[in-house]
């Protein structure tokens, strides 16, 4: 949710470069924990601060560690209540019905979002910690390293409008991975459905 990010930079933005270092993780954070902020949105308004590539590992480095905090809590909050058995079997089935199916998910999962609420499904499906943080942090810097990187090139060549430019660019990235998440799905449950159609004699 925007009105997170800007209450959060509205508080911490005018503390300088680490004060948006700080929103970034709490966005970040909370995004991982409760529920979508647009932490991609918030990335590149936290990179404008400061348009350099030292600037950016910061971001990407608070970012990383509160994807890792936010997920992981929410796993180990998952595994100490009781999850009811219909809950579980409808995550197993939706697991099941997907183009991939074990922790390489997680990686797919920044390209063509499926996985909402990583840390409890990671919980509830049983998949490796060690391979799910692998996956997570792989996703994390592939994805927010990109658009950091291309971010930068706006800044050096288009400076005046470069912040806007880059929104659009972010615009078409989100536009274009949940056309690819329908697309896993429906492709997914077209391959299931001729899996399960009666064979022609």
């Amino acid at each position: 949710m925007e009105a997170i990010g800007d209450v959060l930079f509205g508080i911490f933005g005018a503390d300088g470069g680490w004060g948006v270092v700080l929103c970034i993780f709490l966005i970040f954070f909370i995004d991982a924990l409760l529920f979508p902020t647009l932490p991609e949105l918030f990335f590149i308004l936290g990179f404008s601060y400061d348009p350099s590539i030292e600037f950016g590992l910061l971001l990407l480095g608070a970012a990383v560690i509160a994807e890792w905090v936010g997920i992981f809590s929410l796993y180990y909050i998952t595994e100490h209540v009781r999850i009811p058995q219909k809950v579980t079997r409808v995550v197993g089935k939706y697991k099941d019905f997907l183009l991939v199916s074990d922790e390489r998910l997680l990686l797919l999962n920044r390209i063509a979002p499926t996985v909402p609420f990583a840390g409890a499904f990671i919980s509830i499906v049983k998949w490796d910690l060690k391979k799910s943080w692998f996956y997570i942090t792989i996703g994390c810097i592939l994805k927010y390293g990109v658009i950091m990187l291309l971010s930068d090139q706006m800044y050096k060549y288009y400076a005046e409008s470069a912040t806007t430019m880059t929104i659009v660019m972010l615009v078409v990235i989100l536009a274009v991975s949940f056309i690819l998440s329908y697309v896993v799905k429906k492709r997914k449950g077209l391959d299931r459905d001729a899996e399960d159609s009666p064979k022609n004699n």
